[in-house]
């Protein structure tokens, strides 16, 4: 539920969340990654320690096959056009040009880089891990397992699949610069886990400029060395070491990639606004030189000075709009259909029933005379008699458009909602579309 706003609607922004996401069903993705409790979880392994949840330990006793299935890799990987990078080939630990199994996509898609299935195959029997990027944008179940799983985390995620030959491995031990949960789908893979080199790696400190502490850190005993079966699941904060090999038949697993904001974020947000600070964008002392510590000590003191003075000045919401601009669009709300919105929009009236864009994220702030909504990827400013139908909307409270409250007629109802349809904050309540006697939607 979004924050209330102080007496009279001129107080801090609400900011919440569209209520389409259930409690339970948020809480269930969560569940299917972990073996303990929401709480535990966040308190003893959340970017510290890793994880081993065993299917028997998980709700879902059948397992992952639900979100992606080796028949639903093939169908990505043969007959949904995949283009590069949405796929990715490692064999003994080094990427395969993607030359090597791209081309032409035949007549009507006169292009160079669709993924050919009949290469792919040579290369994936040839020992070839295969990698299915991107998953989070490409396949259902995942779309919508992503959106309720960063719901929970309140971060954003991306989704790969990887496909091993049986006996081979992909990737020699290496780290992530973002927590994984690893979701065991088909066949069984040997995990090798060892403490970090770095803690806490940001994204710029790949594990390639410490592939000298790597190694000899990967010859040391593992903290874990597990075998993952089918319906097992595994977190890896970042930085943990790890390597992974198919056992005696082919292996299917999803890495969900958690891009967690940091405090370094922070600092670089706080270095874009310095700009703004005149004592901080003064030019340095003419013919200064920069190589001799003597002649740069002061400035340094200087300088220092003027960014501790400004730092006591920052306004919290100046940078909290710019975490927002950075994080909001990383972690897209529910996919919507342009042809349904359309016909929902030719066919609405007062009895309409619409529901918040499931996983939408939203502030509303007034100004003024207006109040401005901002989502994920804009600002759309409205007259401020329509706030309190707008909170009323976005909190889940009304759905039938003749219902929203403090606007004058349903005309005015209508109007708001028209432009809640066409901006994709709203959308045709689930069975109350146009189009069909039960009022369902066409094609559903």
């Amino acid at each position: 539920m979004p924050y209330p706003d102080s007496p009279g609607g001129r107080g801090r922004p609400a900011l919440s969340f569209a209520p389409e996401e259930p409690e339970r069903t948020v809480a269930s993705a969560l569940a299917r990654c972990v073996s303990v409790d929401p709480a535990r979880f966040a308190a003893v392994h959340w970017g510290q320690t890793p994880l081993l949840s065993r299917a028997d330990e998980l709700p879902n006793q059948s397992g992952f096959c639900d979100l992606l299935s080796p028949a639903d890799a093939d169908e990505l990987l043969s007959r949904r056009g995949l283009r590069t990078p949405f796929l990715r080939v490692a064999q003994d630990g080094v990427l395969v040009p993607a030359t090597r199994y791209t081309g032409g996509g035949g007549a009507g898609a006169e292009i160079a880089d669709q993924v050919l299935d009949e290469k792919v195959l040579d290369l994936y029997a040839g020992g070839a891990t295969l990698v299915l990027q991107g998953l989070h944008r490409t396949w259902p179940a995942l779309i919508d397992f992503t959106r309720e799983l960063g719901w929970a985390l309140g971060q954003p995620l991306q989704v790969n699949a990887y496909l091993t030959p049986a006996g081979s491995q992909g990737f020699a031990t290496h780290y992530d610069t973002h927590d994984v949960f690893v979701l065991q789908v088909d066949g069984a893979k040997h995990w090798r886990i060892h403490p970090p080199v770095l803690a806490d790696p940001l994204e710029r400190q790949p594990w390639g400029g410490r592939a000298d502490e790597v190694s000899a850190t990967a010859t040391e005993a593992p903290t874990l060395d597990v075998l993952l079966a089918p319906g097992d699941a595994l977190y890896l904060p970042r930085g943990w070491l790890h390597s992974a090999k198919a056992q005696e038949r082919s292996s299917l697993h999803l890495t969900v990639g958690v891009r967690a904001l940091t405090r370094y974020t922070l600092v670089e947000e706080l270095l874009a606004l310095a700009a703004e600070e005149p004592r901080l964008r003064a030019t340095l002392p003419f013919g200064m030189d920069i190589s001799d510590p003597e002649a740069v000590e002061p400035e340094l003191t200087e300088t220092v000075q003027a960014l501790q003075d400004w730092l006591r000045r920052v306004d919290p919401a100046a940078l909290a709009a710019r975490l927002r601009q950075r994080a909001w669009p990383a972690a897209r709300p529910a996919p919507l259909q342009p042809l349904a919105q359309t016909a929902a929009l030719d066919a609405l009236d007062p009895d309409s029933r619409v529901t918040p864009r499931p996983g939408l994220r939203w502030q509303l702030t007034p100004v003024g005379e207006r109040v401005t909504l901002r989502v994920f990827d804009r600002a759309i400013t409205l007259p401020q008699m329509c706030a309190p139908a707008l909170r009323a909307f976005l909190a889940g409270e009304v759905s039938r458009v003749g219902d929203l409250p403090g606007l004058a007629d349903d005309t005015d109802r209508v109007t708001l909602v028209r432009r809640l349809l066409r901006e994709a904050v709203a959308v045709p309540a689930q069975g109350h579309g146009p189009n069909r006697p039960d009022g369902g939607a066409a094609g559903d």
